[in-house]
């Protein structure tokens, strides 16, 4: 009987199990907005409605989603950049690693909020503080996931590649950097989460667009609605994200056998 009813769950496709999800979590959020306790804080649907248009009408939407896009992706953009050679010299070079590893991950350990204003006094306000700190989160994230990736590559691989003649050039092109890519992804993945959430760190810094400085906003003036409606917003840019690395995946590392 187990047997059967395992078989029937798992027949079910997976956009029923995504429709499921999300009824429960709308049930739940409706749960919330008529409990005296939590309805001021969950707000449901015709108010988010009504907030959306209140902010498109505004221009406030389109100015802060366009803001807070440009910010994520430079300074992710330059993380990843930099983590990536960091990552493979720390792996490869001892005295590189002697010397980096103890101060990424005692950097690592700070929380983003604690050196914004550092950022600020050296850079000033406005976007360039803002790639700063999103830059320092995704780059000491990416550094680490990419540095162990690199460690745990089998070293009977480069053995080989050295018995056959392969110089450092061939090995980093022909087995280090095809075995390293599934970890590089997961770097990626990681970034990319760490990157959004360090957005409203990085718009403390006399941001005047943004979706983390009109979160802040909203919230000194207790604009729930609207606040849930950016929350909101910040959650779908992040699964969006998550489709484009997951096709990514697919199709840099189809070799790769996974668990369903």
């Amino acid at each position: 009987m187990d047997k059967q009813k395992k078989s029937k769950l798992q027949s079910i496709p997976g956009w029923a199990w995504v429709l499921i999800s999300l009824a429960a979590a709308i049930a739940l959020w409706f749960v919330l907005s008529i409990n005296p306790r939590t309805a001021r804080s969950f707000p449901f649907i015709p108010a988010i409605i009504e907030a959306i248009q209140k902010m498109v009408s505004n221009g406030a939407l389109a100015q802060d989603f366009c803001s807070s896009m440009i910010s994520i992706i430079a300074g992710f953009a330059l993380g990843f950049v930099t983590s990536v050679p960091v990552a493979f010299a720390m792996a490869w070079y001892l005295p590189v690693r002697g010397v980096l590893e103890p101060w990424i991950q005692f950097i690592r350990n700070i929380p983003p909020l604690a050196y914004v204003p550092l950022v600020v006094i050296t850079a000033g306000v406005g976007r360039k503080p803002q790639i700063i700190v999103i830059w320092i989160a995704t780059f000491l994230t990416m550094t680490v996931t990419i540095f162990q990736g690199v460690r745990n590559i089998d070293n009977t691989l480069i053995k080989a590649a050295r018995v056959l003649g392969a110089k450092d050039r061939d090995i980093f092109v022909k087995v280090i950097f095809p075995a390293t890519t599934p970890f590089i992804i997961t770097a990626v993945r990681l970034g990319v989460s760490v990157a959004l959430t360090t957005l409203i760190a990085a718009e403390t810094t006399g941001a005047t667009a943004g979706l983390g400085m009109r979160i802040r906003s909203l919230a000194n003036s207790f604009e729930t609605a609207a606040m849930l409606l950016y929350i909101i917003i910040i959650g779908i840019i992040g699964l969006i994200m998550e489709k484009i690395i997951k096709y990514l995946e697919k199709r840099l590392t189809g070799w790769q056998e996974k668990r369903e």
